[in-house]
């Protein structure tokens, strides 16, 4: 008997669980290969920030900001700026 108590219990809690809001499962990676879901939830941003909550617009805006800038990796960020030459005297 004590069983089947903790059996409905579990249960009855996996139901109400189920039935709530969902967490979101777009992350940063998934939306920078996936323009069309980063598209429409950069819209819901826009129009209702409060609705859809500051992690998931957080996350929009990061994978905008990737997708826009790349990596951030230069090939140049490591490049030594040469010393400019001296202008040449001339001597007449």
């Amino acid at each position: 008997m004590k069983q089947l108590l903790i059996i409905s219990f579990v249960l009855s809690i996996s139901l109400i669980t189920g039935c709530g809001k969902s967490a979101s499962t777009d992350t940063v990676e998934s939306l920078v290969v996936n323009p069309e879901r980063l598209k429409e939830l950069r819209a819901q941003c826009k129009a209702d920030h409060a609705k859809v909550g500051d992690a998931v617009c957080a996350a929009v805006s990061e994978a905008t900001r990737r997708r826009f800038m790349g990596d951030g990796k230069s090939p140049y960020v490591n490049d030594p700026v040469p010393k400019p030459t001296p202008p040449a005297t001339s001597k007449d």
